[in-house]
């Protein structure tokens, strides 16, 4: 084996040279799409991304930020939310409908989406997405492997490898097409070292999963096991010990582990300290989906491998552009050479459209504007502290689980909360465990202080703050 390689590199490089021989290897096809009313001599000059000093961005909070919490309902479904009746029948569809003119609109200040930078409505932003529309249309609507991968897909690609400390990045359609390529070529690993058999147990992939793994971690692995090249294990939600003790007695020579960074629902951080100890220890390949860390966690919002310092430990890691970044798609960094295998064996990939140029240009200009206002990071780090200081809930992130215990409690003062003009979404059962319903709370850089304030009152009216610190630690959501 190559000095400063892995086992791992050895097999992907293998598997790699296997699908070259059968030709069953899928390059990327870069293109360059022509401008609007341009002439030839300022086409190129239109390709070509901007100067990072040309985004405008400022170091405090604008009143376009604002407007990315604030939302309004028709007052027709703001009435049904109050009386229960969120959900619309099959037969009531046909008079379910708004009539602009007549329709009154309740104004709400949002506290359940994921905008958590408050991005959306930045105005260079913007910009950069009406420019790319202008210059380009919504093209080029095709896939990566065959006509849709621009100039603006590959600048992209290189800023999120640089911001995550990888040396190359994979764009994908979404974040769930992102963990369910990765886990289906993952799995197809085996069956191509296999040489033209059918993989024996011993050859399978082991891949050891969080038990509160998103939903398309879950399913990515589910369809690897169907295709014969994987073993599925499950450790009980960030327990290291019973982690530990699965490594230490599966006979498989191939282990993966994979797990959320931030959890979404309950807004804990897996231990990432203790998981590197453990990658050390037991040599497996490290998968991390950080869709809620990105761009929020670490000094330069690397993400949560960066806020706990171990970018470098982490070999693949997973991402969203729906989130923080406040546009839309997913992305894998890796090696170069994880990234030649995941777009030659990545089902999601290969299969889908990757995402028109105008948000590509979009979530570009997220990245950059994200780096230079680090004062939008800070300032959820604030509301996070003011929130505990005045509930005395324990709140380790941007995404706050407050657990109010009955579901009818929970819903009921989800009422009370929009009737205060908050929008907070109530989680019951079965997504969550019998009598540990809860408010699922997210935090933002365009919340203030006076927000908090404003929602903790209306809280502290309906529940009681120490019978929310008295639930079990194990009452975690199940989504």
């Amino acid at each position: 084996m190559e000095k400063g390689k892995s086992i791992w590199d050895l097999w992907i490089e293998q598997a790699l040279a296997r699908l070259e021989s059968h030709k069953m290897f899928a390059p990327l096809r870069p293109m360059q799409l022509p401008g609007v009313n341009l002439e030839e001599s300022e086409v190129e000059a239109a390709q070509t991304m901007p100067n990072d000093d040309e985004y405008e961005t400022s170091q405090r909070l604008q009143p376009w930020d604002r407007l990315s919490i604030q939302i309004s309902l028709p007052d027709s479904f703001f009435k049904r939310l109050l009386t229960g009746g969120e959900l619309i029948r099959k037969n009531e569809l046909a008079d379910y409908k708004v009539n602009p003119e007549q329709e009154q609109f309740r104004k709400l200040l949002l506290f359940a989406g994921n905008d958590f930078l408050a991005l959306s409505r930045h105005p260079a932003i913007a910009k950069a997405t009406a420019k790319a529309a202008a210059e380009h249309g919504t093209g080029p609507r095709g896939s990566p492997l065959i006509c849709g991968y621009t100039n603006y897909h590959k600048a992209l690609e290189s800023s999120l490898a640089k911001l995550k400390k990888k040396e190359a990045c994979l764009l994908t359609s979404s974040g769930f097409a992102a963990n369910m390529a990765v886990m289906v070529a993952i799995g197809s690993l085996a069956p191509l070292l296999s040489v033209g058999k059918r993989p024996t147990k011993e050859e399978k992939i082991a891949i050891f999963s969080d038990s509160l793994n998103h939903a398309s971690i879950v399913d990515g692995i589910k369809l690897a096991e169907r295709h014969g090249g994987a073993q599925h294990f499950v450790y009980k939600h960030n327990d290291m010990f019973h982690l530990d003790q699965l490594l230490t007695h599966c006979k498989l020579q191939r282990k993966v582990v994979v797990t959320d960074s931030l959890f979404s629902m309950d807004g804990d951080f897996a231990p990432m300290v203790e998981l590197v100890q453990l990658r050390k220890k037991h040599g497996f390949l490290f998968v991390v989906d950080d869709a809620h860390g990105t761009f929020v966690w670490g000094k330069n919002g690397g993400g949560v491998p960066e806020e706990f310092n171990c970018e470098y430990d982490v070999d693949i890691s997973v991402g969203t552009l729906s989130k923080a970044a406040g546009s839309l798609g997913g992305f894998i960094t890796c090696s170069k050479t994880w990234k030649q295998f995941f777009q030659s064996r990545g089902r999601s990939f290969i299969f889908s459209t990757i995402a028109p140029v105008p948000l590509t240009a979009a979530s570009y200009a997220s990245v950059v504007v994200s780096r230079k206002e680090p004062w939008r990071r800070m300032e959820i780090r604030k509301r996070m502290k003011e929130f505990q200081a005045l509930t005395g809930i324990p709140v380790t992130s941007q995404i706050v689980s407050v657990i109010v215990g009955s579901n009818e409690r929970t819903i009921s003062t989800s009422w009370e909360l929009l009737k205060a003009g908050f929008y907070v979404v109530p989680v019951g059962p079965p997504a969550v465990p019998p009598n540990s319903a809860r408010l699922r709370i997210t935090l933002t850089a365009a919340h203030t202080s006076e927000d908090i304030k404003r929602l903790v009152k209306i809280l502290s009216d309906h529940i009681s703050f120490s019978d929310i610190n008295n639930y079990s630690s194990e009452l975690y959501a199940r989504l």
